[in-house]
């Protein structure tokens, strides 16, 4: 015969209790393992975080420049007044070495 709904519950909370108790048991060997290789290898605590999210890398190269005053714009964001609708091309920077060279 099959067990009946409250019989299955009262089993589950049992089996709940002894899955948190394992565990616990098994977290704090885990813990003590660990502290000992750290101990024996000198790992810090440092050591073992890790960085998360985007590597800040610093402001971009520029790319483009405006030949009246100079500014100079990485390509990325919102585009100066300077070169809003114009052809970037004329701007770029690679372009005005090249011209300078020759």
């Amino acid at each position: 015969m099959s067990k009946r709904y409250k019989e299955l519950m009262a089993e589950r909370r049992e089996l709940e209790v002894r899955i948190e108790a394992a565990k616990q048991a098994e977290r704090g060997q885990a813990l003590t393992t660990i502290r000992e290789l750290m101990a024996q290898f000198g790992i810090t605590a440092g050591e073992l975080a890790t960085k998360r999210g985007r590597k800040k890398t610093g402001p971009l190269p520029a790319k483009y420049r405006d030949p009246i005053s100079g500014k100079t714009w990485s390509g990325q964001g919102r585009e100066p007044q300077w070169i809003a609708g114009k052809d970037r091309a004329a701007f770029a920077i690679v372009a005005d070495t090249i011209h300078q060279a020759a």
